[in-house]
C-alpha cells in the first residue's frame, strides 16, 4: 500500500465540504448556487502556478502566494459585504481560513 499523507487529502476534502456545508446551513433554498459560488473561490489557487515548484507539501500558502497575501485577504473580506459578491467572498474567506489551518498543522 502506498504511503499516503493524510493532511493534504484532508485539506482538499475540507475545501469542498466546508463551503457546501456552509451553503446548506445558511441558504437552504439556494444552497447549490451558493455552494458553486463558494467553490469557485478555488480560483485563487491559480497563484500556485507562479511558484517553483508549483506544489510543495511543506510550504504555507499564506503570505507566500500573491492571492494568499494580506492585501488580497482584505479584498476577500470586503467582498462579503455586498449581496452580489457575498457567496464568492465567503468562499474566499473560507479558503484562506482553511489554508491558514493547514499552515498551523505543518
Amino acid at each position: 500500500m502506498p504511503d499516503i499523507e493524510v493532511r493534504p487529502l484532508l485539506h482538499l476534502l475540507l475545501h469542498v465540504v466546508v463551503p457546501v456545508a456552509t451553503a446548506r446551513m445558511f441558504w437552504p433554498k439556494d444552497w447549490k448556487r451558493a455552494a458553486l459560488w463558494m467553490l469557485a473561490a478555488w480560483v485563487i489557487d491559480l497563484d500556485h502556478l507562479l511558484a517553483d515548484p508549483v506544489y510543495a507539501p511543506g510550504r504555507c500558502s499564506i503570505g507566500f502566494h500573491p492571492l494568499h497575501a494580506w492585501p488580497a485577504m482584505l479584498v476577500y473580506g470586503a467582498l462579503v459585504i455586498p449581496r452580489k459578491t457575498r457567496w464568492f467572498g465567503i468562499g474566499l474567506v473560507i479558503h484562506i481560513v482553511l489554508d491558514g489551518i493547514d499552515c498551523l498543522m505543518m
